[in-house]
């Protein structure tokens, strides 16, 4: 499990980490006022399709199915079934973009605000990325599910580096100001959508597929996927659901009271996405096509020992990276941001938001996982009624938090609001899961995780005291020295970590141990 996840969690690394550097060229480049906001925004509705696709529902549908075509039909039709799901999501995408552009097109004929005619604008160059990212989101499941993980998760390097270039090369000569500019980075959308599609191809060829247009109506696969996929996107999207829909309500307080919070926010989620989507990301991409396995042989143990183990995992990564987040939010926003058009009021935004939703990462990981473990089930309408009284609690709490926080730091409410709501999505999901499979104990997570949070909050307190000692010492005014107020009391609370979990006997921090002992021997 460590092996696998941590092959994919190195290429998602990667790709997150030139993630985070495309966030930074565009942080220096638009900064957070309207602009930026318009284009995040417009941006976040396609892209929400990656991530309910490529990390959650259609992947949670079709793997299951994928794998137990292998077993019980043999290649052929496994290979047939993979055809006739491309098929149906070519069609249906199509439609939907039709539909949608069509509407943008005909909504663009009103009368509206400067900064929502952009962002309408701009979302109707960028909306056909969600077609690309369907293809993609299929490619890699079927990789996955052959045994690969490094290259699938290596396509959304292509990705980044795309569109770090368009900012760099082409958007300073695309127009007079930043409004023009600004969709030169909607087109490098587009561009970047089909290189992360091309790219599964030559491996997906080598495993002995081949496209094949087969017809999905009436195809008994193609139901299936449909019926299970439907409400797997709201079971599986918890996270993304609730940001789309505070981003929402929040832009329009935005264009109502001249506030910056879109933009702040957005830095913030992509900061905490960074280690969410490093190992929390690849290991519930393990565990899917691993559990569905499991649990088509009947093996229902090694299933429930496989997710006991898995979540164990990350609780013992994400529960340190939690503490830092919050703790070192500020410095890490300053570090990675603050620079050309984001200045240090922007930091001070962003860093506040970050410190505010730094502790959802370890229930967001956890919804990621527990779902899968109910679509591995077979089941997707338990995931699916939990999001939805989560995502309601989540709008009811963010109206009045919004206008409790003083002005300029709104985007902490979304943050409050969010952690509340995905800790009572994980309460239910764990709650449901003991009902559906009565002998999962959840007790032999909580009494580790409890060893585990305590490290990470002693190690918390080490880390903010070594930053005031860093800032007394030396201050931030160089890169060097910013680079030094983030990493030297991480640095330090991480090895005091790992030295407290490993005193207790957490089999968590003996089983990483040993995992690097072997790795550095060359096992």
């Amino acid at each position: 499990m460590l092996k696998s996840s941590g092959a994919m969690a190195g290429a998602t690394l990667l790709s997150r980490l030139l993630g985070m550097v495309r966030v930074m060229v565009y942080a220096r480049f638009m900064g957070d006022g309207a602009i930026a906001s318009a284009f995040v925004y417009a941006f976040q509705i396609p892209n929400l399709f990656r991530r309910l696709l490529g990390e959650g529902a259609l992947t949670a549908a079709f793997i299951p199915l994928f794998k137990n075509k292998e077993k019980t039909e043999g290649d052929k039709a496994m290979w047939h079934t993979a055809n006739a799901v491309v098929s149906a999501l070519v069609v249906i995408s199509a439609l939907v973009i039709g539909v949608v552009m069509l509407g943008l097109s005909a909504a663009l004929m009103w009368e509206f605000d400067k900064d929502t005619r952009l962002m309408l604008e701009l979302l109707r160059v960028v909306f056909p990325y969600m077609l690309l990212v369907c293809l993609t989101a299929v490619f890699m499941g079927m990789l996955n599910s052959r045994g690969y993980f490094f290259i699938p998760a290596m396509g959304a390097t292509l990705l980044n580096v795309v569109m770090i270039a368009t900012v760099l090369l082409v958007a300073p000569h695309w127009g007079e100001d930043l409004g023009e500019q600004i969709f030169a980075l909607a087109f490098g959308v587009l561009v970047a959508g089909v290189a992360q599609a091309a790219f599964q191809l030559p491996y997906l060829f080598r495993e002995g597929y081949r496209l094949r247009w087969v017809s999905p109506w009436r195809n008994d696969s193609v139901r299936e996927v449909v019926r299970k996929m439907i409400p797997a996107t709201i079971g599986v999207a918890a996270f993304q659901f609730n940001i789309i829909i505070t981003q929402t309500l929040a832009f329009w307080i935005e264009r109502a009271s001249d506030a910056k919070i879109v933009a702040s926010f957005e830095y913030a989620v992509r900061l905490m996405e960074l280690p969410q989507g490093v190992f929390g990301v690849s290991l519930a991409t393990f565990l899917l096509p691993t559990l569905a396995g499991l649990a088509a042989d009947k093996q229902f143990s090694e299933f429930r020992d496989n997710l006991r183990r898995g979540m164990g995992y990350l609780f013992f990564v994400n529960a340190l990276a939690a503490a830092m987040l919050m703790v070192l939010a500020v410095p890490m926003v300053r570090l990675l941001f603050e620079r050309g058009a984001f200045n240090g009021d922007s930091t001070a935004r962003a860093g506040f938001a970050l410190m505010c939703l730094s502790p959802s990462l370890l229930t967001y990981s956890a919804v990621n996982v527990m779902a899968r473990a109910f679509y591995a089930l077979g089941d997707t309408k338990v995931p699916m009624q939990i999001s939805v009284v989560s995502l309601c609690l989540n709008v009811v709490l963010l109206v009045p938090l919004i206008f409790m926080f003083p002005k300029g730091y709104q985007a902490g409410a979304l943050g409050v609001a969010n952690a509340i709501s995905s800790l009572l999505n994980v309460g239910l999901l764990s709650y449901a899961l003991k009902r559906k499979m009565p002998k999962w104990e959840i007790q032999s997570l909580l009494r580790p995780l409890g060893g585990m949070l305590l490290a990470a909050g002693v190690a918390g307190g080490i880390a903010w005291v070594l930053h005031g000692q860093w800032m007394e010492q030396f201050g931030n005014e160089s890169v060097w020295l910013k680079i030094g107020e983030v990493f030297g009391p991480a640095i330090v609370a991480a090895l005091v970590y790992w030295g407290i979990t490993a005193a207790i006997g957490l089999r968590e921090a003996r089983d990483l141990s040993a995992l690097v002992r072997r790795t550095r021997a060359g096992e």
